[in-house]
């Protein structure tokens, strides 16, 4: 307030401050639209207000304050974004209320900042019936139609259904025309919720200004009882240090006295003692003495039982300890046995488990063996044939079986040239079968050997997207969201063994996954066109940039206007986090390859007051590429100017002292 005169106009703020939303409902809506630095911010009505507070707060005072310009504080015509007609179609069919403006008082330079900042003109409040609208699916369209019919429109609004309040944003896209929702969750109000009461504070106000009249009322009075009051007690002291020695004298004279009656009666006691018969006090002192005596001479009877007490029970404890000792010497050779007995104990172990172990391999050999055998011949039909008489029923009858069949084959003389066939493709199987073996154990040694390659190699994988993955966690954080970098790998955790060994081979399909979550209540999910908005895959994708940027040494990098489809909050934290990575100072003895490369970001616009710009690293590059510019750069001067701005200036003052002297003129 004692800066007030310092400026030409008013000036209005923080902006908070000046803002009385109509219920709590509408605050939340107000301050999930607005941006906190809007909130934070001063108005001012004319640029010299505006330099002056840049000047003394942010430039000297280093106090990150945003300043918005209202000129003259006054608040333009509003220009509706629907007309009268379509606008009660939308609170008829379609449950909306009224415009956000409408939901909060403001003086007019507060009005038209918020208006001129976030186009609070143009977004909607409704109430329940929205929702019904949204569930018919008829509202989209309708609210992005342009009522010329020349295309799409954005659209935003607020409304709440359940006690669950909303935002929706349609976003018409520059490239194909097509249209995007973002639907945000409203979070009660914290900068706008509800305080005291104007009419309260005023009051209490009043009250304040009241009190301090009372005081500067009441104050030369009191100073004069002050005077008169010191020159009181200036008077008074003397009289004091008097009164104060007379008590003192008084209390010591009590004293005295006190002490002088005490020696007084042990006179007198004394004298009353030495005239008392002496003989009887004599004898009863010396029967005191005996027995005291006698009580002495019991104490060293009863010391020398103790010591002698003592001596025993130190003996028995020397005995005790002893054996203590020999204990203690047979637990040791105990417990080694014990240990000893362990270690046997778990051979023996050992041997069981492998000996188990040879039992279920050749268990499972039989297995096999018996399904093999069960291939060749089938159960149902050996138990039948076993059944029947002619079967040999001993191993003597089952080989004079064979040989009566090999002879009978051998005797087979009909087609010699069949037999012949069976010989050579016998020993072409045979050798077949060789180099299959041989093949199977080459291939096997090469799968081991990949096997290798490729452990080592997605070891090394896995590192460098651990280290991605911490610093792209650590950046997604920072601006209120949660990521997370994983390595896909074909996805062969979740199929089976077989399938799964040959997935684990296929590197085509292997690839990095990002995860992000925008929402408390979401989970993570995998970036994609069709869940995540384009503001959220920006700030998605530049956040994996930074977290791959320190990773790989580059002469430069450049992004082309990452920073679009950002809303202002995510934009600062962006550009914020590009600075840092992108200003990295360079260690002392480090090599050449040790940089962070330079950084080109290019963009049609940039927002105003970002943190970062200070930094000397930084360089802003101009393309003045319209028609107005100039042909030469030597065509810039600025001193041409300034003395141009000047001239003119001087020509408007003539102008006006000249229209004044004629209506002067006309007067008279």
């Amino acid at each position: 307030h004692k800066n007030r005169k310092k400026s030409r106009k008013p000036v209005h703020g923080p902006i908070a401050a000046e803002v009385q939303p109509k219920n709590p409902l509408y605050a939340s809506y107000i301050e999930n639209h607005v941006s906190q630095s809007t909130w934070k911010a001063f108005v001012v009505e004319c640029s010299e207000d505006y330099n002056y507070l840049f000047r003394e707060v942010r430039q000297k005072r280093k106090i990150p304050i945003n300043i918005i310009l209202v000129p003259n504080g006054r608040l333009e015509p509003m220009t509706r974004m629907y007309s009268d007609q379509k606008y009660s179609v939308l609170k008829r069919e379609h449950g909306f209320i009224e415009y956000l403006d409408e939901t909060f008082t403001a003086i007019d330079p507060i009005m038209q900042a918020l208006i001129s900042k976030h186009n609070i003109d143009k977004v909607l409040v409704g109430g329940d019936a929205v929702q019904e609208a949204l569930d018919r699916k008829d509202l989209e369209n309708f609210i992005c139609a342009k009522e010329n019919g020349s295309g799409k429109q954005s659209a935003c609004f607020f409304y709440t259904h359940r006690n669950s309040s909303k935002r929706y944003t349609y976003s018409v896209s520059r490239y194909n025309g097509t249209i995007g929702l973002n639907t945000m969750g409203i979070s009660p109000a914290k900068v706008l919720q509800s305080g005291i009461d104007p009419g309260e504070k005023e009051q209490l106000t009043q009250t304040i200004n009241d009190a301090r009249e009372t005081i500067e009322r009441l104050t030369p009075e009191l100073n004069n009882l002050k005077e008169e009051n010191e020159k009181l007690l200036s008077q008074g002291k003397p009289i004091s240090l008097r009164i104060k020695d007379a008590k003192r004298i008084k209390s010591d004279y009590a004293s005295y006295k006190m002490k002088l009656k005490n020696q007084r009666e042990k006179v007198e006691d004394a004298e009353e003692a030495a005239n008392k018969d002496n003989g009887r006090e004599k004898s009863k002192r010396i029967a005191q003495i005996k027995k005291l005596i006698q009580l002495s001479i019991k104490s060293g009877e009863d010391a020398a039982k103790a010591k002698s007490e003592m001596m025993k029970t130190v003996r028995v404890l020397t005995g005790v300890k002893m054996s203590e000792h020999g204990l203690s010497e047979c637990l040791r050779k105990l417990t080694d046995k014990l240990s000893e007995a362990q270690a046997a104990s778990a051979e023996l172990l050992n041997s069981y488990k492998q000996a188990e172990a040879d039992y279920n391999e050749k268990k499972e050999n039989l297995r096999k063996l018996l399904a093999k055998a069960q291939e060749i011949a089938p159960k149902e039909q050996w138990h039948e044939r076993l059944d029947e008489d002619d079967m040999p029923s001993t191993i003597e009858d089952v080989d004079d079986a064979m040989d009566d069949a090999e002879s009978k084959v051998s005797s087979i003389t009909d087609n010699p040239h069949v037999m012949k066939q069976y010989e050579e493709r016998k020993k072409k199987i045979e050798v077949l079968q060789e180099k299959l073996d041989t093949e199977g154990g080459e291939k096997d040694l090469k799968k081991k050997q990949l096997e290798t390659k490729r452990t080592k190699w997605e070891s090394s994988l896995q590192n460098i997207v651990n280290l991605v993955n911490g610093k792209f966690s650590t950046y997604m954080k920072e601006v209120g969201c949660a990521g997370e970098i994983r390595l896909y790998t074909g996805g062969n955790e979740s199929r089976e063994n077989e399938e799964a060994e040959n997935l684990k081979y296929n590197f085509k399909d292997w690839g990095v996954e990002i995860m992000v979550k925008f929402r408390e209540a979401s989970t993570l999910q995998v970036l994609s066109a069709q869940t995540h908005s384009g503001g959220e895959r920006s700030v998605s994708t530049i956040m994996y940039l930074m977290g791959l940027q320190n990773l790989m040494s580059s002469p430069f990098r450049c992004v082309d206007e990452i920073n679009q489809g950002l809303d202002e909050r995510n934009e600062r934290l962006v550009f914020k986090r590009i600075v840092n990575n992108s200003t990295i100072p360079v260690e002392e003895g480090a090599t050449p390859n040790d940089h962070c490369g330079q950084y080109f970001l290019i963009t049609p616009k940039l927002l105003p007051n970002l943190e970062g710009m200070e930094n000397e690293e930084i360089t802003v590059l101009f393309v003045f590429s319209g028609p107005y510019n100039f042909d030469n750069c030597l065509d810039w001067n600025v001193d041409k100017f300034i003395a141009d701005k000047k001239r003119i200036l001087s020509q408007r003052t003539e102008v006006d002292n000249g229209n004044s002297r004629g209506k002067k003129r006309r007067s008279q």
